[in-house]
């Protein structure tokens, strides 16, 4: 039988609800404890509680903390299985898959209602994702989150809803695949994994997100204050406002890396508009396309990024041709 580590770090999975007040809150004692007999069935399974916190809470320096730990305790087990607040998951998730290259199952999973609740999805997602960490089927594939019985890339995947148990999809891709009763069933793979090995993560990166009518204040707000990079959500395919053009140029020729996603949840940015602000233009000033990434997914990227190079073409390469 496989060996499996939990590491627990918070969230909804770990948290309980007043049935007074109808709030949910932490507790001192993780309420899954008790009923971790359910695992036996699939693994020997160690427990670890890593951090306590509310997913809003963690911060990418607790991101490099749990891929440390993480890769630290891989030679001892066959597959770890993370807990996790489902409010900054994926980017969570995304992180550790960026720095760790294993081809050992690393499982993020995490849960919408408290254990407590009337249709808990704690327990289940956990039983889920440990089961899919001793498939066999599960190695080489990065990092994978497992929820309401889908599995899915820590790449692609992304809260869709504020409340709804299926609330992790991956738009335009699909899950990786699924859970049933009896078996686990991947009907798809993962092509390419890079990793990027860091040891610390000090940059600061800004996301933003662009709008009718956006005009410059907001980003001369920002070059002021010599941001390491800046990632926009832009409309459509990859365009703005003319008038954000000026302090993005700035901050380009500067070499402040300027990194460009939709703020569309399916497609890609492409340098197809001529006019000013349109795509092709920012292309043409520098500004880096980031390749089907989500705009929190670019900013995780590129504070990682920042911590192996600040190379204008490096860093070009990394988000256009490394994905």
């Amino acid at each position: 039988m496989k060996k499996i580590l939990i590491l627990h770090t918070g969230g909804t999975i770990s948290m309980v609800e007043n049935k007074e007040t109808g709030a949910v809150n932490t507790t001192s004692q993780h309420p899954l404890t008790d009923l971790t007999h359910h695992l036996k069935a699939y693994a020997n399974i160690d427990e670890r509680i890593e951090l306590s916190l509310p997913s809003p809470q963690v911060t990418p320096k607790h991101m490099l903390q749990l891929a440390k730990i993480t890769e630290e305790m891989l030679p001892f087990y066959d597959g770890i299985v993370i807990t996790h607040g489902t409010d900054t998951l994926e980017e969570t998730a995304y992180f550790i898959d960026l720095l760790l290259d294993t081809d050992k199952p690393i499982i993020i999973t995490g849960a919408m209602r408290s254990s407590n609740e009337i249709g808990s999805d704690a327990l289940y997602n956990l039983i889920s994702s440990v089961r899919v960490a001793v498939s066999d089927q599960a190695s080489n594939k990065g990092v994978l989150v497992v929820m309401n019985d889908e599995i899915h890339t820590a790449k692609n995947v992304t809260k869709t809803s504020t409340s709804n148990v299926a609330t992790f999809q991956s738009p335009q891709y699909g899950p990786l695949g699924i859970i049933t009763k009896d078996s686990i069933i991947f009907h798809h793979t993962v092509i390419k994994r890079y990793a990027y090995p860091i040891n610390q993560i000090e940059k600061q990166v800004f996301l933003l997100k662009a709008y009718a009518g956006m005009d410059a204040t907001i980003l001369e707000a920002i070059h002021k204050i010599n941001p390491d990079g800046i990632v926009i959500e832009a409309l459509g395919q990859g365009n703005l406002p003319k008038e954000t053009i000026v302090p993005i140029q700035q901050m380009v020729q500067q070499h402040i890396p300027v990194i460009l996603v939709s703020r569309c949840y399916q497609g890609v940015v492409q340098a197809t508009y001529g006019y000013d602000g349109g795509g092709r233009q920012l292309k043409d000033m520098g500004v880096i396309f980031a390749n089907g990434l989500t705009g929190p997914k670019a900013r995780i990227k590129l504070l990682i990024a920042l911590e192996t190079t600040k190379n204008m073409a490096e860093l070009q390469y990394i988000f256009e041709n490394e994905f």
